[in-house]
């Protein structure tokens, strides 16, 4: 198998269906909805979790077997019935319509993997296996959550702010590298890790200070 191809889908707004009403639905509902996307959801049955969503108008249900029909107008389709061969048809409908297809008990009939991600405000960092591992990705993610912290969220923020104004305000090229590489040097992701979050600011705003001086 190629190498897959990463990318970050901006899901907001667009209709996704999940085929399934179990846990493992569940979970992908939750994770599309994070993601601000329409989330449609056809089972003949669903857990309370996806029940509640229901009744709280935070997804469709349509109570009911799969049928093609409803691929119609959808952006991103996942498989997670719990029969096999129901699983198959939404991966060969998809197919024909070149739609984009997460099938969760055989990731070789899909054409995407969901990475295992850590999040942290506006920093994403995924993990991938290309299927191979679930088990695999998802303890490499425990790790990265103990590394990257609640801080680097906070960070992110402050330096996306910081790095616009440098843009905006320092013309020299040269210059202009040289800050933005000292706001995120190896002392201030040590700072980062350690949960000094107040120092990093200050370092931050010091390394912007210094290079419009």
């Amino acid at each position: 198998m190629s190498r897959r191809y990463f990318i970050s889908l901006n899901l907001t707004g667009k209709t996704c269906l999940v085929v399934g009403g179990g846990q493992v639905a569940e979970r992908k509902v939750h994770s599309l909805l994070e993601c601000g996307a329409h989330v449609v959801v056809v089972s003949p049955s669903i857990t309370p979790g996806l029940a509640k969503l229901a009744e709280e108008d935070k997804l469709v249900y349509r109570q009911g077997y799969y049928r093609v029909s409803d691929l119609t107008g959808v952006f991103l389709v996942i498989g997670a019935a719990n029969r096999e061969e129901v699983n198959r048809q939404v991966a060969d409908d998809c197919a024909v319509r070149n739609l984009i297809v997460n099938i969760v008990d055989d990731q070789a009939k899909g054409n995407f993997f969901v990475p295992a991600v850590v999040r942290r405000g506006d920093l994403s960092i995924a993990v991938s296996t290309d299927g191979k591992s679930p088990m695999l990705a998802r303890k490499i993610r425990e790790d990265l959550e103990k590394t990257y912290g609640a801080p680097f969220g906070e960070f992110l923020e402050l330096l996306g702010d910081l790095r616009q104004e440098v843009i905006r305000n320092v013309a020299d090229r040269d210059l202009k590298r040289e800050i933005l590489e000292n706001m995120v040097d190896s002392e201030v992701l040590s700072l980062l890790k350690e949960g000094c979050i107040e120092r990093v600011k200050e370092r931050l705003r010091s390394a912007y200070r210094s290079g419009r001086s």
